[in-house]
């Protein structure tokens, strides 16, 4: 994250001695995605966090692959992803390539007896139903509809949620997510045309130290396997912490549209960046104010990327039959624009009150078995006059 925070004890200098009430040591953890080459943060556990006490078989959680070669539209019901009790067994991946996984959950309840780490990927977690609480090391973040939980790689966490209705849109991304580089200053700082600041990113808080010894699990993902690892000591135990690499939220009604008197290119909806693929926020705004202009966005070609979007809300002028959780995919190498009807209907509209998340990546995506199962077979031919 571009901006420093601290929860807790910390030492007065980094790597020095910080001793605990009886005279023992603290033990310092650096925490970083990419090694000692960019942000980080420093923890201090009242344990060393390295006491492993056991290891259960690893689990193959790979995506299945349904189809890695196509050429053509497609769209996918999203809330036909049946719910599942248990949080990691809710995850459904859809669309899948070597720099991005996107999944779709329905998880009925948190993790009850264990704690998850991605050890592979950063983790933006869309809530679009439900709400509760990511506990972490960091501190805990509450969610609630709308919400983006961005999770760095290596991040120990769980999740409470507060009810047993929840839908979740899941990207995991193989580099660090970002905010977009043209909207940071040199330093790192939100510059004012940015859509949104660091008031409207919420960072970790009401640090609690969990000092207890036992056996605790830690399913840790790697390499398309689970692996269960238990330490001896909870993974909580932080006193404190510094630094510019943690979990945090930001609500996708806090990003604020980029405007103006013609249509405005997708790139206007940027909300973070990573290696080969962006993620994108359609929020309610304001239409176009040309007096001759075209609210519905026009034909494209997609030479460079694929595309997807992740209907959440609202009315879509763009596209018919538009149901909540639906994907569309819209593939690198074909055109493809509005709905016949869209452009005419949308002359002399106002505004939109469309609520939606795109991802738009570099390299092509595969489909899943899973994505087969929730297709829309005819909506390639939904051109048609």
């Amino acid at each position: 994250m571009p901006f420093y925070h601290k929860l807790g004890q910390v030492p007065h200098k980094r790597h020095t001695q910080f001793r605990k009430p009886d005279g023992g040591l603290y033990s310092e953890q650096l925490f970083s995605t990419e090694g000692f080459s960019n942000d980080y943060s420093l923890l201090y556990h009242v344990h060393p966090p390295t006491v492993i006490i056991g290891n259960d078989d690893p689990v193959d959680i790979s995506p299945q692959i349904a189809e890695d070669r196509m050429l053509k539209h497609r769209s996918f019901e999203g809330f036909n992803i049946q719910p599942a009790e248990d949080y990691l067994k809710s995850r459904v991946p859809v669309l899948v390539n070597n720099d991005v996984h996107i999944s779709l959950a329905a998880p009925q309840q948190g993790m009850q007896d264990y704690f998850f780490k991605n050890a592979d990927a950063d983790e933006v977690l869309f809530i679009h139903e439900g709400a509760g609480r990511l506990l972490t090391q960091y501190g805990s973040i509450p969610f609630a509809y709308g919400d983006y939980v961005v999770i760095p790689r290596g991040t120990i966490y769980q999740i409470e949620f507060a009810g047993h209705n929840n839908r979740l849109f899941i990207v995991e991304s193989f580099s660090p997510v970002t905010p977009p580089k043209r909207y940071l200053s040199k330093y790192g700082q939100l510059l004012e045309h940015s859509p949104y600041c660091e008031r409207d990113i919420r960072p970790p808080q009401d640090l609690v130290t969990i000092d207890e010894t036992g056996d605790f699990l830690i399913k840790t993902k790697k390499k398309g396997m689970l692996y269960g690892i238990h330490y001896g000591h909870h993974p909580f135990d932080v006193v404190g912490w510094d630094g510019c690499c943690y979990p945090y939220a930001l609500s996708i009604h806090d990003f604020e549209p980029i405007t103006g008197r013609v249509h405005q290119p997708p790139p206007v909806h940027q909300t973070f960046d990573a290696h080969n693929f962006v993620i994108c926020s359609f929020v309610p705004r304001l239409y176009d104010y040309h007096p001759q202009a075209i609210p519905a966005p026009y034909n494209h070609s997609n030479i460079d990327s694929d595309e997807v979007l992740y209907y959440v809300d609202g009315d879509f002028m763009s596209r018919k039959n538009v149901t909540r959780g639906m994907i569309t995919l819209h593939p690198a190498g074909i055109p493809h624009g509005p709905h016949p009807g869209a452009v005419e209907k949308s002359i002399g509209k106002l505004d939109t009150q469309e609520l939606a998340v795109m991802v738009d990546t570099f390299h092509p995506l595969k489909l899943t078995v899973q994505a087969l199962h929730i297709e829309n077979p005819d909506y390639v031919m939904s051109w048609a006059e």
